[in-house]
């Protein structure tokens, strides 16, 4: 049988190594990148799985003064979509790294 000491010892190292892999996905969800579109693909935004914009395309065509209203609708609407996958692509790394750790699924961390 492990004493109390071996016990918190072997605790403390699997809390070490959860923290560090949860610091990998957190890392690597900054590098995977989602695109939201609106218009049919006039308005572009680029971000991160963590929801950082990285770009925002838009088309000449939306460059009218006439135009500022819808683009505005629009850049606001690619940025939701880009928003929605960026999460759904977070749970799905989430849900992994969880897998690899042996957490039961949806088990939220208390980080």
């Amino acid at each position: 049988m492990k004493s109390m000491e071996e016990m918190i010892q072997a605790a403390q190292q699997a809390a070490e190594t959860i923290q560090k892999q949860m610091n990998e996905t957190q890392a690597k969800l900054d590098q995977l990148e989602v695109e939201g579109l609106s218009g049919g693909g006039l308005v572009k935004i680029r971000c991160t799985a963590k929801g950082r914009v990285i770009g925002v395309s838009i088309d000449d065509s939306l460059l009218q003064p006439s135009e500022k209203g819808m683009l505005e609708d629009l850049v606001a609407a690619a940025y939701n979509d880009a928003r929605v996958k960026s999460d759904s692509v977070a749970n799905e790394e989430m849900a992994k790294a969880q897998q690899g750790m042996g957490l039961p699924p949806g088990f939220k961390m208390p980080f």
